[in-house]
């Protein structure tokens, strides 16, 4: 395994697409063997990601990191951990540890990333094309940009972190809709606490409770599945996709990103030509309530 950071003077540097120096770190169980400081040698998402993937990185870790720089990464098939700063190397330690939280969109289902979609972006190599590009954050850490999380150490201290848990939920929109629940499927669902299975909020509410424990939390959509982005919304010639022509608005379908995984998308418009899908959640831009039983911690 190989993990790079953004890296500037021993700390993660906090703008991915203005880096001029990685550190890589090559892992074996679980551990530091080696290390290397290379250079950009580029810039723009683009080349960052496609250095990055040249050097077999299987996880950045870095600071602020926008839009279109996540979409170059997940089409290299590159995790990313964002938020993070501070020393470079302790944030390796703490990823390894399972304690690393990454500030960046939290695109996972509630319940385990069941539609395992790629964070963000729709991956399938067509991106809406309007002219602008999605740069990194260019404020300066800590003042609450939008796009780029909320900046911090990344490192947290809970109880429950980097821990295997099992929890039981209901969960509502504020009209009372219920959206989802564990307890109409008969079983907990299982994640590891703070490794970004989770949407952020969920994972907060569980990192210090006991189990037994029961909680009532509201989330904004910024802790959930955040607001609809315009760049998850792209248009497509009907005939790069074999069976869309029987498709119609409103309907839900999966197509299949660069690295062979499934997302779901809606039709939102189509013509005798094009057919145009919203990859947001659906759920992005709702405020959510959850009731979560926390029902076992693994030792």
């Amino acid at each position: 395994m190989k993990i790079a950071t953004t890296y500037d003077n021993g700390n993660i540097f906090q703008h991915f697409g203005r880096t001029e120096s990685f550190k890589i770190y090559n892992i074996e169980d679980g551990k530091i063997v080696s290390s290397e400081i290379i250079g950009s040698n580029g810039t723009g998402h683009g080349a960052l990601a496609g250095l990055l993937a040249n050097e077999s990185i299987d996880v950045l870790i870095c600071g602020g990191i926008g839009g279109g720089a996540q979409a170059a990464l997940n089409e290299a098939g590159i995790e990313f951990v964002s938020g993070a700063s501070g020393n470079a190397d302790e944030a390796v330690e703490a990823y390894l540890k399972g304690e690393l939280v990454s500030a960046g969109t939290n695109c996972d289902h509630h319940h385990g990333g069941e539609e395992g979609h790629s964070c963000g972006e729709h991956g399938c190599g067509h991106h809406h094309d309007n002219g602008e590009e999605d740069e990194d954050c260019g404020q300066e850490c800590g003042s609450g940009c939008s796009g780029c999380g909320t900046h911090g150490t990344g490192i947290q201290h809970h109880r429950n972190w980097g821990r295997k848990v099992k929890t039981h939920y209901t969960g509502t929109l504020n009209d009372g809709t219920k959206f989802d629940s564990s307890y109409d499927r008969g079983e907990p669902i299982e994640f590891i606490c703070g490794a970004g299975m989770m949407i952020p909020g969920y994972d907060m509410a569980v990192a210090d409770m006991e189990p037994g424990q029961t909680v009532e939390v509201h989330l904004a959509p910024e802790q959930a599945y955040g607001m609809p982005r315009r760049d998850m919304i792209f248009t497509v010639e009907t005939a790069q996709f074999p069976g869309a022509e029987s498709l119609e608005t409103g309907d839900k379908a999966y197509l299949y990103s660069q690295n062979g995984q499934p997302f779901p998308v809606k039709v939102i418009a189509r013509d005798e030509t094009t057919v145009t899908f919203d990859a947001n959640h659906e759920l992005a831009g709702k405020e959510l309530n959850f009731v979560i039983e926390l029902v076992e911690v693994e030792e």
